[in-house]
């Protein structure tokens, strides 16, 4: 399938099948590809975590507004944020890529020292913003690949984090839920898989400058 073809298969799943479950496989290119999203400066202040669990699927979507797709889904992904990115996170991620790449101190030090300068400068909740629209990005390559493997998806602001935060005991973690994607194979009688696509024309959402 051609990434415009899957792109137009894809939608906003409303019924899954809860009989049809994504192969581990499947699963694998899902957690490959969160991992390689791109995210502002590398520092990839996201976490992916991953409910395939029934029972706490069904508790989980008392607090989905009791959108049946969370509990009927293959799997439940749950996009989080960090919530400490301070100076130790930022010498960890330079610590990385020095380890992998063998860059010298002397050419890390720089931006290194810039980031934690920057990072400093901002409030808790500047941080906080900045990390979560890495989310967005990451939701955003999670459901591309979903269409070019067949894996239908709805992405989801819907839910109460508080709630998901406590029931994952996520605060244990580190972490703060942001959005959630229910995913798996849809329904056979979801009849919004037949409906047309409702976007605007091209020439009203695309500018160019030739």
């Amino acid at each position: 399938m051609s990434i415009i073809n899957a792109l137009e298969w894809r939608y906003a799943v409303k019924k899954f099948d809860p009989k049809k479950i994504l192969s581990k496989e499947k699963v694998s290119v899902l957690k490959k590809a969160f991992n390689l999203t791109a995210t502002s400066y590398g520092l990839q202040p996201v976490k992916l975590i991953i409910v395939s669990n029934k029972e706490l699927q069904k508790t989980l979507k008392a607090s989905s507004w009791n959108q049946a797709q969370v509990e009927d889904a293959s799997h439940l992904l749950i996009f989080c944020i960090e919530n400490e990115i301070d100076d130790a996170y930022i010498k960890k991620y330079f610590e990385r890529v020095k380890n992998i790449r063998n860059t010298p101190d002397e050419i890390l030090a720089p931006f290194q020292n810039f980031l934690i300068e920057d990072f400093n400068r901002k409030t808790t909740e500047e941080i906080k913003h900045w990390a979560k629209n890495q989310v967005y990005l990451a939701m955003g390559n999670l459901l591309t690949v979903c269409a070019l493997e067949e894996i239908d998806a709805c992405p989801m602001e819907g839910f109460l984090p508080e709630d998901y935060d406590k029931i994952l005991k996520l605060d244990t973690k580190g972490l703060k839920s942001v959005l959630v994607l229910p995913i798996g194979y849809r329904a056979d009688d979801d009849m919004f898989a037949e409906l047309k696509k409702v976007r605007k024309p091209l020439q009203d959402s695309v500018i160019e400058f030739e």
